[in-house]
This record gives structure tokens, sequence and C-alpha cells, in this order.
């Protein structure tokens, strides 16, 4: 039930949320009753809508998200001191696989100009990649892109704030008080023009340095090599130069296996190079460069042809959440999720922090008993060492999150789960396994934005969307990763960063079906490179692997 003002998000829910902000002594009419609101709310923000006992149940959409520390008033704010983290138990239940197909006979027929691979897979780019095996060589890596980059013509062409801090130099040293400073105009500063691609058909190189390798667990070291496996592999890569010092944990062998593991007939440019058997920096350099324009010229050769709908796998992501997120962008992708399960595609849902308190519903989704129980398992195995390092998942939500209505870890979670929609859970994946099964897929992954993305197009994702309610300017190297604003102001204030507006669900604007419908045909035009994705055009190339140890 809502108006303009507040909405009951699910007829069991015993809050509203506000949609706008609500003055101290507002008069609330809801089912049937009236109250007026003791204190002033914020839009985003959840007040009871009867009164409620300490220790009573705070429901949201329709699941148990917390409990009062005290009694509170009927529309009482809630807030970090009035109430607490609670979930339901969760056990293992019978199979609930009875969903409703949304409409989708406006994208049947539809196609997507992609790169096909040998394996049947068709990625929605082009890359060709360097990659070190341990952080010993990032700087080999980093002395490649300097070499590479900007003569090949991919250098993003991003904003010279040099000409900005030529001008705040003459000011200081024409005796310019501090304070004339702070306020003092710029000048507009020009772009510098971007060199034409001497490979056209390869999107780009890019470079993954890291800070992992050795020196950590063998359990990291081996993930990292499955982690780089699956770029290497992946839909989106052309080909890869691999740079390994020798002597680390993270071996060449792992890695080779890694890449049997996941494509086993794996046949694209793949050079990999030993810094202790080639000996000085100079002779690595002369082979790896050969190497690496052999490659370009092979990567080059492919080019984009027409792939069906089923042959996307994008990953469903969020980070700077709020307090609509749960009620416009993840609802919307949630949409677009059934869509693309209704039409032969493949989605990822992961971040298991925030599916704390959806455990149970996710788990009967599941289409069978033994994916059900992998599912479960992980989640308990995951909280329990949290708990352990004294860091359960009731701590996740950050101040931002907390500032902007997700007071719970829960509340935060019920909303993160909408972006799975309702399909059937087809397979679970454990990081950094391949989670790109044909339907709706779990990967387990921390809630962290850069490294859950990381991990997801690790598993197969060859894009990403990713809603955001308080801004965030995250992307991948390799998958475009599209940004989706829960509100209307965020979507303005960061429109470098951010794709596609869904505060005009919240705004009585649209439905999130029709949001739902202008997100698909965005992806297709993303997927098909006739448009770019503002992550892309920022650069923002974030590549962080998931240490196993406790991160949410």
């Amino acid at each position: 039930m809502s108006n303009t003002n507040f909405i009951q998000i699910h007829p069991k829910d015993n809050v509203l949320v506000a949609l706008q902000n609500l003055p101290k002594g507002y008069r609330i009419e809801f089912n049937g009753s009236a109250f007026f609101l003791p204190r002033g709310v914020a839009a985003k923000h959840k007040f009871t809508c009867r009164a409620l006992d300490k220790d009573s149940e705070v429901v949201m959409y329709g699941v148990l998200v917390g409990r009062l520390n005290r009694d509170v008033l009927a529309g009482e704010l809630l807030d970090t001191q009035n109430l607490r983290h609670d979930t339901e138990p969760y056990v293992l239940g019978a199979r609930d696989l009875e969903w409703t197909k949304p409409d989708v006979s406006a994208f049947v027929n539809r196609r997507f100009l992609g790169y096909h691979r040998s394996d049947g897979r068709v990625g929605t780019a082009n890359y060709w990649l360097v990659i070190p095996m341990v952080f010993c060589e990032n700087r080999n890596v980093s002395t490649l892109k300097e070499a590479l980059e900007e003569k090949l013509g991919y250098r993003v062409r991003k904003k010279d704030y040099s000409q900005q801090v030529d001008q705040l130099i003459a000011a200081v040293e024409g005796g310019d008080s501090s304070s004339r400073i702070r306020t003092m105009e710029f000048h507009p500063e020009s772009l510098p023009d971007k060199h034409q691609r001497l490979f056209e058909n390869v999107d780009g190189i890019k470079f993954l340095n890291h800070d992992m390798g050795c020196g950590g667990t063998r359990q990291d070291s081996d993930a990292l090599c499955g982690l780089l496996a699956g770029y290497i592999t992946h839909p989106n890569v052309a080909g890869a130069t691999v740079l390994s010092l020798g002597c680390q944990h993270a071996q060449v062998s792992i890695l080779k296996e890694e890449i049997r593991k996941r494509e086993p007939g794996y046949n694209r440019p793949l050079y990999v190079f030993e810094q202790q058997e080639q000996g000085t920096e100079q002779a690595l350099m002369h082979n790896v460069l050969r190497s690496t324009f052999a490659g370009l010229i092979e990567a080059n050769r492919i080019t984009r042809r027409p792939a069906g709908l089923d042959k996307l796998c994008v990953g469903l992501e969020c980070g700077g959440s709020d307090g609509f997120s749960g009620i416009s962008a993840n609802p919307v992708l949630g949409w677009v999720s059934d869509m693309l399960v209704t039409l032969g595609g493949s989605v990822m849902l992961s971040e298991f922090p925030e599916l704390c308190g959806v455990e149970q519903e996710l788990s009967d989704r599941c289409v069978d008993v033994e994916t059900a129980q992998r599912f479960l398992d992980l989640m308990q195995r995951y909280n329990t060492k949290a708990e352990a390092d004294g860091s359960g998942f009731y701590m996740n939500p950050s101040p931002g999150n907390i500032r902007d209505g997700l007071i719970t870890d829960a509340i935060k979670s019920a909303g993160a789960a909408k972006k799975g929609g309702t399909s059937p859970v087809q397979f679970v994946a454990d990081y950094p396994e391949l989670a790109n099964k044909q339907g709706l897929n779990l990967l387990c992954t921390p809630g962290n934005d850069v490294e859950s993305t990381t991990a997801e197009v690790g598993a197969g994702a060859t894009i990403v969307l990713f809603t955001t309610g308080l801004g965030t300017p995250t992307g991948n190297p390799i998958a475009p990763v599209i940004k989706v604003a829960s509100n209307t102001a965020v979507y303005h204030r960061m429109n470098d960063a951010i794709d596609i507006n869904c505060g005009t669900v919240i705004e009585g604007v649209e439905t999130i079906e029709q949001a739902a419908h202008r997100t698909l045909e965005y992806l297709i035009e993303i997927a098909s490179g006739q448009r770019e994705a503002k992550a892309v055009q920022l650069g923002q190339d974030d590549f962080i692997p998931w240490r196993r140890g406790v991160s949410l």
C-alpha cells in the first residue's frame, strides 16, 4: 500500500518507508487508522505503522529484518538505537520452483553483436590481457602498460587536471591568499586527442596488477590461479600474456590446470614468461613485446557477429546502496533477470553477506536438494568464520548504508536479493568457480563491491548490472559495468559515472516493468558495442581478488 509520501513494500510489513522527507507531526493515514509522526522521518527511512513492544519482530519485504530494543509508538523512526539485526533460522525445506515468467515478446527475436569463441560462448568485448602471477611482477606489468597503451591507441581520454595545477601554482607565486585560492575559478581544460587504434577489432589491452600470489595462504594463491584462469578463458578476452617470477606459490602449472578445468579445449593465444628463466628485464621485455604483438594480430581478426540473448551472462551487483535500492533499482534488475532467464540467458547473484535473512526463500528456490544444501552450507561456513573473527554478517552495512536507511544487514539483504528476481536457482558456485549455467546462479563472494564484481566476471559474467543509491564509479577491466541509480538525485549528481536512472520508479513516472525494458534495451546496446558504459569511459578498471579471510 502506498501514496506519494510513503510505501508499504509487502502486505506483511509492519513498517513503512518514507518516499519524501516527512516532518514531525505529519499525519499518516494507513489501513483505516491514523497517527502523527513523533519525529521527522527523512526520505528512504522506515517508521512503524503501529505501536510495538520491546523485542517485537520488525518485518520488511515480508521477512524478519530485526527486533526492537524498546517499546515504540506508531510512526516511530527506526534507527540503530531502537532496532537490532535479527533473522529467521533456516532449514533445508521443500522445493518451491513455481514462478511466473515475464512477457518477453518484445525481445524474443532480438540479437546483440558479440565475439564468438570456439567453446560456444559469446563475448561482449574483445580484450587482450597482461597478467602477473605474483605481485613481484607488477612493475613489469606497469612498464608494459606505459610502453603499449598510448601508442596502440588505448589510453582513456581522461580529463587533464595539470592545467588547474598550473593555475594554482601561478596564484601562489602571485601571492594570492589561501581563502582566495579556495574559491578561484578554473579555466576549462581540454582533453588530449586519442591515438588511432592500430588493432581496430581489439577493444583494449588490460593490465591486471594485484598484491597476491605469494606470502599468503596456499588457499588464497590457488584461488588466485582459478580467478586468473577465469579471466584468461573469459569470452571477452582474445588472448593473454602472463608474467611469472618463477618461485611464487601461484605456480604456472596450477594456472594451466585451472584453465583446463574451465575450457579443456582452450585454443586462444596464451604466452607465459618466467622472469627467473628469461634473465634480464630487457630480455624479458623483448620477448614479451614480440609475442604480445603476434597475439594482437590474431585477436584483431575476430569481429562482432549476431548472437541471441541466450548467450548473455549478466552479473547482478550493488554498491553504495540506500533505502530506495530495494524499492526501485534492485527490483528493476530482478525483472531484467527474470526476462533473461526466460530468454535462455544466464544471470548471477553474489554477495553472500547481503543474502542474510533470505536464505530460506533462496534455498527453497534451488532446483534440487543438493544445490540447496550447498547454498546453506556456504552461507553458514562464511558467517561462522566471520563471527569467529569478530565480524559477522550483521556488521555488513556501511556508515553510508545506515545513514540512508539500511539500519540492519537483514534490511539491506532483503532489498539486495531482489536483484535475483523470482526464477529457480539452477546452480550454486563457490569462489572462484564458474557460475554461468543457463538460468539463475548464486556465487559466493563478499559484499565488497570491487571484490564481488571481480569475482562475478571471473565466474563468467560478460556484462554487469550494478545498482547504487549513494553513487560509485566502480568498473571492471574486461566486462562493461552498467551503473543503475535507485534515485534521480544521485543519477544527476554523478552523471559521469551512472548510466541508468530508476528513480523514475520512486517518482511514479515508470513501473518496474517499464524501467526493466528500458534497462535491457540499454544493456543490448552496450553488449553490441554500440554504446560505451560510463565506467568504461572513465577507465574504471577495478580488479581486486578476494582473500578468503573475512571480507564482508
